[in-house]
């Protein structure tokens, strides 16, 4: 039984993570095309945006090999979606609204978070850093992306609620697991606070105090 329920939790974090990395790449890909890259810099700050969290996360938590390596398959199909996409961004683009944009955003950041503080629950770490985990895993990509297209990292600027929506995020999915929810419970129960949360930030302007 017990084993029954770590392979549902392994499928169900692999599936988080796959979106969540896709998610991502797509946000970076969007980036780099702006500041007009070529294919190279296009793969490479997908690439970047998708793993840099992640990479950030398992490196803190001593977890070997690199979620991206283990996975190798992930940054083969990265490179071919950037490969594929690219050359008809501009098309891409009138169906692609920034909404949408928004949306996935907002999603990643849901996905990769409660993704990364499961893991760190999962290998028995304190809370606080679970959800630190969580979080980094969630906004690092962002953070590096943002630096290689020479911006100010969207998280560091006093705009929208970002970071805190995936803190809030990781903590309701903390909660929910430690009072014996279900797995699927807690982590659809987090992402869903973590994307609303950040929805709501962009439409009602919701930031931190100066």
């Amino acid at each position: 039984m017990s084993s029954n329920i770590h392979a549902g939790m392994s499928s169900l974090l692999h599936v988080v993570e796959v979106v969540g990395v896709f998610v991502f790449a797509s946000s970076g890909l969007v980036e780099a095309r702006r500041k007009k890259m070529d294919l190279v810099g296009v793969f490479t700050v997908a690439f970047i945006t998708a793993f840099g969290g992640g990479t950030v996360r398992d490196i803190l938590l001593d977890r070997r090999p690199l979620f991206w390596i283990e996975n190798y398959e992930y940054p083969t199909l990265i490179f071919v979606f950037c490969a594929l996409v690219s050359p008809f961004f501009r098309q891409l683009r009138q169906v692609v609204t920034e909404r949408v944009i928004l949306y996935a955003d907002a999603l990643g950041l849901g996905l990769f978070s409660v993704g990364g503080a499961s893991l760190a629950f999962g290998m028995k770490m304190p809370l606080f850093v679970c959800v630190m985990m969580g979080v980094i895993t969630g906004i690092f990509g962002g953070v590096l992306r943002d630096i290689i297209c020479n911006e100010i990292p969207m998280v560091f600027r006093r705009g929208q609620l970002y970071a805190t929506c995936a803190f809030l995020g990781c903590w309701i999915y903390l909660v929910l697991a430690l009072y014996g929810a279900s797995e699927i419970i807690a982590v659809v129960s987090g992402i869903a606070v973590t994307l609303i949360l950040r929805l709501f930030a962009v439409r009602y302007d919701w930031k931190l105090p100066g």
